[in-house]
């Protein structure tokens, strides 16, 4: 892994270009050396993580013409200049007019590491905050948004990114309060239909004598107790996007007129002879397996085939413990908001305990969680173990000590990589570990530090 501290330094003298390069790789900087001030321009940009030292006299672009176009593309970058005797005035001018620093000539090669590190730290941070800010600006967008770094989550992300913007029906599998509104939500937002209706119906909430009604409407007087005529889901999510939840409740009668409404893409309110024309896309949710119900009789298989266009997977949370500190802080934060309460920082005994429990009712049961500590938190003398055994005892600790260990020591890399940006120097120092250490316990786990520059 290469360090992500890049220092650009410019000098028209070829051996102080090999002198300064081997100074500031021996600190662990990466160097590049160029003759001329114009070569570094094309590299520079508001995302590019380094600093630039240059000399203040070279022949063609000098110095301080550098700084000004250096400035012009990123007003925050440092600009170390190196000067002569004779240029001090200009230096110092240069500084009121925005240089990080300068360097005379001679100067030990600790000065100029010295410099070129707290510019660097300069630097990380001034990243650090502009990330911070597009990250706050993001969440503040309407929107679900989907949080997770294991490689399941990722794969979702993926997903709805390819096919967000198509017209296929979409099945959704995942235990109750995994989070499936949550991704059917996500793929409207993320389509040229985010603009009309996301209906969602919870097939298991409608009773069965209802649900027809519920679905396809119903002209005034097609039935006792119809006086008036009803716009049924289909309908009100033309244009749109339908939400058809526990879609397994769904009674035979029903899922034959679905798996119609599916194919012909009309549909016929009861009691009408009058076919409407829809434009919609179906996405469907179930809380099992639906090939095992099709086995027995219990849901058709036409139409199983016809809604497995696309399958999504939605992991239960004990199958993906390494996102339970980033889902808890993010509850935290969501219910401070909401009841206009301080959140209370969770501390590596909080992490540990929530790692070591199965929530059972997955995300859902976190979230309620968080709520819980915000409310009743150790403002009120409730302990999070407290709190958690209070509200379900099913939900027992089921992994091991080292497996638990392991998942707190992963989950603690990961949120220094992910608040660091990616950088390895600022994780070490936050971790307290050497570089190797590092090194070892993310390729143990898995990690790279690519997927957490923002």
């Amino acid at each position: 892994m290469s360090t992500n501290e890049k220092v650009l330094f410019v000098d028209d003298e070829k051996h102080i270009r090999i002198a300064n390069r081997q100074t500031l790789e021996l600190a662990g900087f990466d160097v590049q050396c160029f003759s001329n001030a114009e070569q570094i321009l094309p590299m520079l940009s508001l995302e590019w993580p380094g600093v630039v030292v240059c000399d203040i006299r070279m022949p063609g672009m000098d110095g301080l013409t550098l700084l000004d176009k250096a400035r012009s593309i990123d007003r925050d970058l440092p600009v170390i200049l190196i000067t002569g005797h004779g240029d001090i005035s200009m230096a110092v001018n240069a500084i009121r007019d925005g240089a990080y620093d300068f360097i005379e000539k001679p100067y030990a090669p600790d000065r100029l590491v010295e410099t070129v590190r707290r510019a660097m730290d300069k630097r990380s941070l001034t990243l650090e905050n502009r990330n911070l800010k597009t990250e706050l600006e993001a969440q503040s967008v309407p929107g679900p948004r989907i949080f997770g770094r294991t490689p399941a989550m990722q794969r979702i992300r993926a997903t709805i990114a390819q096919i967000s913007d198509t017209n296929a029906d979409v099945l959704l599998l995942g235990e109750t309060g995994t989070g499936k509104e949550l991704v059917a939500r996500s793929l409207h937002e993320h389509s040229s239909r985010r603009n009309n209706n996301f209906v969602a119906v919870n097939c298991g909430a409608v009773p069965e004598s209802l649900i027809e009604s519920e679905l396809f409407g119903h002209e005034a007087g097609a039935f006792t107790g119809a006086k008036d005529r009803r716009i049924g889901k289909f309908e009100h999510a033309n244009g749109g996007t339908l939400f058809l939840d526990e879609i397994e409740s769904m009674p035979p009668a029903v899922q034959v007129r679905l798996l119609r409404v599916l194919q012909e893409h009309e549909v016929e309110r009861i009691g009408s002879n009058k076919l409407i024309n829809l434009d919609i896309r179906v996405i469907a949710a179930a809380k099992v397996d639906l090939r095992p119900l099709t086995r027995r009789g219990g849901f058709r298989e036409d139409l199983y085939y016809r809604l497995n266009v696309v399958v999504i997977e939605i992991p239960p949370l004990r199958e993906r413990r390494e996102d339970i500190p980033l889902l808890f802080h993010h509850f935290l934060l969501v219910a401070s908001a909401r009841y206009q309460r301080e959140a209370p920082a969770p501390g590596a005994d909080t992490i540990q305990t929530l790692l070591g429990y199965d929530w059972p009712g997955n995300v859902r049961e976190l979230r309620n969680m968080a709520e819980r500590y915000v409310l009743l938190g150790e403002s009120c003398g409730y302990s999070l173990e407290h709190l958690m055994h209070g509200s379900a005892d099913d939900g027992a600790i089921t992994i091991t000590l080292p497996e638990q260990v392991e998942c707190f020591e992963k989950s603690l890399i990961e949120q220094a990589l992910d608040s660091c940006n990616g950088s390895i120097k600022a994780t070490m120092e936050s971790l307290g570990v050497p570089r190797k250490t590092l090194y070892d316990k993310m390729r143990k786990y898995g990690l790279d530090k690519i997927n957490y520059k923002q």
